[in-house]
């Protein structure tokens, strides 16, 4: 590069020198001809070597060559290789090959000139790294997170989210969440998008298996370098075990209430059967004394179905299958339901065919489910005052896999709304005179044998719930 002239009476040389890289003149054979002074620095003299023993200490040329390819076609090569300097330090260079040609003839030589890149390569896997790292925080965060932006659409989501809901990238957050067509309202989301505030609320959202889940939505903004607000992100906690405790502890607080009108019904029963037998001896009427027991008898039946319902509700236990005969399992609630019945001047009618329907089940369980259902028909009988004659039917029936016990009334009956909360746990429509267990105890024991309950009835007029079970459960 000694004796070129630039105008000004500048050296190309000393330009070079003043050049933030490593400057080399090369010549067809790869041997350093010229140098700037960053590159002598750096690499140490280089007179009578060829690049690649400078650069790199090697005794062969490289695979690929920048220098090499302007020498073949005369046009400039870019690369990136790694090189090491004399005090052995691997440093990565971004190379720039250019041929030098007189009169359009073949190169003569290339100059060569290599940015040190290795600072901007390490921040680069550094920044990978980092990357790599809060990615990983974000996919195992315990709690689903998505991104969103002002069309209220995700734009990323963690491994978490995308489990539970799919993968809703691209999509509108109320359709991933809760499946709607329409923006919920009010929206965290959008209220931080219009204030730059952190907001929190709790929602129930619908996962891809159908199950809702109850979680806390809180969302934060994320800032653009100007201070507004482009995106935000949503992290959404499963409080669904926090809230079936809840539940349970509000049930548990239900069941005490309902249980304590309802025995205070039963002691307020027994007082006066206790009364009338007790008058009854002081007075050696035999009549009296046969009513008070019988009041008294009453009572403590009804004390032990709402104990045993208490108990059954209470504990959870696993079902005992065995094969059983349909008909005498209806012809022994039939017998213990008789005797009430007749108190209130019920009839009772029993259909079943001769022929045993032998079934699997749980004995217990399943009377208790009967005997639920038979008194809550004597119950809807003996409280409806606008008819003279009450009559409850009980039947059992088999149908081809299925076993049918039916119970029916004609009693008050029931409108739609009641139906609906039929089986809910604590709803009774005998008012105190209910625990609001039975046919919640009923449905459950239906369901245990894989079965169903269903229910036909007319205010006024009467009901009738059919239990439908398989007549195999394996």
């Amino acid at each position: 590069m000694k004796g070129l002239k630039l105008g000004g009476g500048f050296s190309l040389a000393s330009v070079f020198d003043c050049l933030p890289c490593y400057v080399t003149v090369q010549d067809r054979d790869m041997n350093l001809v010229s140098a700037n002074r960053r590159f002598v620095f750096e690499f140490g003299e280089f007179e009578g070597k060829k690049c690649y023993q400078v650069y790199k200490r090697k005794s062969e040329v490289c695979d690929y060559c920048p220098v090499q390819a302007s020498f073949e076609d005369g046009v400039c090569h870019t690369g990136e290789c790694k090189v090491v300097n004399k005090a052995g330090e691997e440093k990565v260079v971004l190379i720039h090959a250019a041929a030098i040609t007189e009169s359009g003839g073949m190169p003569e030589f290339v100059v060569e000139m290599a940015i040190d890149i290795t600072k901007q390569i390490r921040l680069e896997e550094e920044l990978r790294r980092r990357e790599a790292r809060y990615r990983l925080l974000f996919d195992e965060a315990p709690c689903f997170i998505s991104v969103q932006d002002r069309g209220l659409k995700v734009i990323e989501a963690n491994r978490r989210h995308k489990e539970a809901f799919g993968d809703g990238v691209g999509r509108l957050c109320y359709e991933v969440y809760k499946h709607r067509s329409e923006e919920c309202f009010p929206c965290a989301v959008q209220e931080t998008f219009q204030d730059k505030e952190v907001h929190f609320r709790e929602e129930v959202v619908c996962p891809v298996t159908g199950e809702t889940r109850h979680v806390l939505v809180y969302s934060a903004p994320i800032l653009s370098e100007d201070g507004e607000v482009e995106s935000v992100m949503e992290i959404s906690t499963d409080i669904t075990p926090l809230r079936e405790l809840q539940g349970k502890l509000e049930q548990i607080g239900l069941l005490i209430g309902s249980v304590s009108h309802s025995v205070k019904g039963l002691l307020t029963g027994l007082d006066g059967g206790i009364y009338l037998l007790k008058t009854g001896i002081e007075k050696n009427d035999m009549q009296r004394v046969s009513k008070g027991l019988q009041m008294m008898e009453r009572n403590v039946q009804r004390v032990k179905a709402v104990v045993g319902d208490i108990l059954y509700y209470a504990k959870e236990r696993e079902l005992c299958f065995e094969d059983i005969d349909a008909c005498e399992l209806t012809r022994e609630v039939t017998e213990a339901a008789t005797m009430r019945a007749k108190e209130f001047g019920i009839e009772i009618e029993v259909r079943m065919p001769e022929t045993p329907i032998i079934m699997r089940g749980d004995r217990n369980a399943l009377r208790a489910m009967l005997s639920n259902l038979v008194e809550n028909a004597i119950d809807a009988c003996r409280v409806d005052k606008s008819k003279d004659a009450h009559k409850v039917t009980i039947s059992a029936e088999a149908h081809d896999e299925e076993v049918v016990f039916g119970v029916s009334d004609n009693g008050i009956g029931m409108d739609k709304e009641t139906m609906e909360k039929a089986f809910t746990l604590f709803f009774s429509s005998k008012g105190c005179e209910g625990t609001g267990l039975g046919l919640f105890i009923a449905n459950k024991i239906a369901l245990g044998h894989k079965g169903r309950i269903k229910v036909d009835s007319t205010p006024k007029e009467g009901s009738r719930f059919s239990v439908i079970l398989p007549r195999r459960n394996i």
